[in-house]
Parts: C-alpha cells; structure tokens; sequence
C-alpha cells in the first residue's frame, strides 16, 4: 500500500482535531476529484510500520486532545489489506477515537463484498457515494456532492441498513 500524504494535525475531515491518511489507488476516477494524484497506487511513498507507530502514537499524544482518524484517498476500500492491521491497532490502543471514511462506494455495494465488509466494522462514521461533478455542492459539510451521504456505520451495522449520521 501507498500513501499520498498524512496529516497530523487536521480540522477539516472530521469532527475536532484528526490524524488523516490518505491512501493512495482509486479505482472510481471521478470526474472533478481533489485528488487525482492519489489514483494511481504507486503514488506517494510506501506505507510502514514506522508511519503506522508514528499514527498510533499521534492519536494518543498526552498535550493535544485527537478525536480520531480520518481515511482518505485515493480509495481506502482498495486498501483493506494495508490498513486492517492500522484500524484494529486504533481501536484497541487508542480506545477513545473514532475513525472516519471517505469512500466512493456506496454501504450497499460494501456490504457486498466479503474483503471490503472486513474493514467496516472499524468504521464509525462513512462518507458514502463517488464525487458527482454535477452535484457539487460547496456548502456540504464534510462532503463534495449532493449524492454523498454521511452514514453512522455502528448503527447501520446494528439495523441492516444504510442510517444517516445525526451528528
């Protein structure tokens, strides 16, 4: 797995103060995307143990009040194999974060595939749907286009379906 860049310090994707990692490889190519970069998934340089232990240790770092881990990209469900060991290391080491996805697939077409269904339950809050040029919509929180939806994963999980993030 490749990464295009990781913040340590980010306010904009997510709620509070965030460690965000952005993946690189997407599959979706969607017309207009911030990050056209990140597509290829030799982008970047290569994810390791030591950035892995470095997040880990940012996310729990005694002075600075994190809120959680932010995942983006590129496509983070082209990367499940790369970041399953990160996911289940920020929820059991960083007991009190939260992790947020952005992906351009949808809950449904996750919930059916058997390698992509293995990373959600790491996933408190998802950003759902492929960017639509077309429906850009700049006031959006913590979205690009009007078909994205912000879903609870947890109580999604919990009911069967797609539920909208009240947050």
């Amino acid at each position: 797995m490749h990464v295009a860049d990781y913040k340590k310090f980010d306010l904009l994707n997510g709620i509070g103060m965030r460690c965000s990692l952005f993946v690189s490889g997407c599959p979706h190519h969607c017309k207009g995307c911030f990050n056209a970069p990140a597509w290829n998934y030799n982008y970047g340089s290569v994810y390791t143990k030591e950035l892995e232990d470095q997040i880990i240790q940012d996310l729990n770092a005694p002075d600075i009040r994190m809120s959680g881990l932010s995942l983006l990209g590129g496509e983070p469900f082209a990367n499940v194999e790369g970041l399953l060991p990160l996911l289940d290391r920020v929820k059991r080491e960083c007991k009190d974060k939260d992790v947020w996805c952005w992906t351009g697939y949808t809950f449904d077409e996750i919930m059916a595939c058997e390698t992509k269904r293995s990373m959600i339950g790491y996933i408190d809050v998802l950003i759902d749907g492929k960017f639509v040029l077309e429906e850009r919509d700049l006031t959006l929180r913590f979205r690009g286009s009007r078909n994205q939806r912000i879903l609870d994963v947890q109580k999604s999980l919990a009911v069967g379906e797609a539920m909208v993030w009240e947050g």
